[in-house]
């Protein structure tokens, strides 16, 4: 017993911190509330900590979870909320509602993580339905900044490219675990080049990225993982020369100032912004975060540093590091090859993003377009992020089964041996 009582120790630590951020988060919406007299705001102070209490708190009387993943997941949900809706409240509530939604999407991916124990039939059942969404776009969808990647169905818009990374992950995992290499080369390879005509660098680095580290965690061979890091190196600089826009986020990145009033503007803004923050930032509701372009997408970190601080921003990143590491640790734990590269593909989608689109705000990298993982607005990338999460709790999920029962079995040993 008092080998697990650090687990018992955690769970009780990450119950009390899913407290105390349901009380930060139904503080902040109360004042915003009081500030504007706007009622959608008391409305957000009770659902919010409420959609936050069934992440953290009612998912693991269903299943065996991780709450400290739990807790970290949902406050940077709830932020993403919050920041929106200071800065556009019908972005907010939307973003609930998606946070909503993708709460029982994550709840449902833990069942079927848990539920299906031959995943044969489902990999190739994937592999059209992701390729054939990730054509749609070249069909009839739109061009957003230099990427046609978005499709419009009325009012509601959806990247397909962000689900079929739950699929991705899924196949390249199940067929790496059998030793098969031509069926996931062949749909990474068609993924690639369905993103390369699409002109979605941005996404096409995260698969490229996440499938030759699961190549690398599955087989550990050195020298063809160090040869697929030339040739995406090599497609890097193809890229460069065949795209106008990549170009331009090139020279931007390099000397922003050269184009402030056009290209380099919004750049310009988000490093002004994070300056202005300081270290303890404006204050929630001040500020100026309407100057930045797509603040609610590409740039919310920068927003939220503006606000918060940059010792919050430093925070932030904390969390999304502690997401990494519980990940890497669910991976490890994993029993069977598929679970953990599972586990493992999921854990490297959300960093690698991560790394992407806050390297690209400070200018550590040129942009790319990503969004921010569960903060950022926007159904798909919520959607995604939580399901991703999702894959992550169902294998650790099946680690707390596998320990219990290595414990009963060890207690049985012991009886029988008294």
């Amino acid at each position: 017993m008092t080998k697990h009582a650090p687990s018992r120790r955690l769970r009780r630590a990450a119950t009390r911190l899913s407290s105390v951020v349901m009380l930060f988060y139904f503080s902040a919406f109360v004042l915003l509330g009081l500030k504007d007299y706007a009622w959608q705001a008391f409305a957000l102070a009770l659902a919010v900590p409420a959609m936050i209490w069934l992440g953290t708190n009612f998912l693991p009387r269903l299943f065996p979870a991780d709450t400290l993943l739990l807790s970290l997941t949902n406050f940077l949900c709830a932020l993403g909320v919050l920041v929106l809706y200071d800065t556009n409240p019908v972005y907010a509530y939307h973003q609930a509602a998606y946070y909503a939604v993708s709460l029982l999407a994550m709840i449902c991916c833990v069942w079927a993580v848990r539920a299906v124990r031959h995943w044969g039939a489902a990999a190739w059942v994937l592999i059209p339905v992701s390729l054939a969404l990730l054509a749609v776009p070249l069909i009839w969808g739109k061009e957003t900044y230099g990427a046609t990647n978005w499709i419009y169905i009325g009012s509601v818009s959806v990247q397909p490219s962000e689900l079929v990374k739950v699929s991705l992950i899924l196949i390249v995992s199940y067929f790496m675990s059998r030793r098969r290499f031509l069926p996931w080369l062949l749909f990474a390879v068609a993924c690639l080049g369905a993103l390369m005509l699409q002109r979605d660098l941005g996404t096409a680095l995260l698969y490229y990225g996440v499938t030759l580290l699961l190549f690398f965690a599955s087989s550990g061979n050195v020298p063809l993982t160090g040869l697929g890091v030339l040739g995406g190196a090599g497609a890097a600089v193809l890229g460069y020369r065949m795209f106008a826009h990549v170009k331009k986020r090139v020279a931007i990145w390099r000397n922003p100032w050269a184009d402030y009033e056009n290209a380099g503007f919004q750049i310009v803004q988000s490093l002004m912004a994070l300056a202005s923050g300081g270290l303890i930032g404006m204050g929630l509701g001040l500020g100026s975060p309407r100057t930045i372009p797509v603040y609610h997408t590409d740039f919310i970190f920068a927003v939220i540093c503006e606000q918060f601080g940059l010792i919050f921003g430093l925070c932030v990143l904390a969390m999304y590091l502690a997401i990494l590491w519980r990940g890497a640790t669910i991976a490890m734990a994993a029993r069977h090859a598929f679970h953990g590269l599972v586990a493992m593909g999921a854990t490297l989608m959300i960093g690698l993003q991560t790394f992407v689109i806050i390297g690209g705000v400070i200018k550590l990298i040129p942009l790319t377009g990503v969004t921010m993982p569960f903060v950022s607005y926007g159904g798909s990338s919520l959607l995604s992020s939580l399901v991703l999460i999702g894959l992550i709790q169902g294998v650790a999920s099946l680690n707390e089964d596998d320990l219990h029962e290595d414990m009963l079995l060890a207690t049985g040993g012991e009886e029988e041996g008294v």
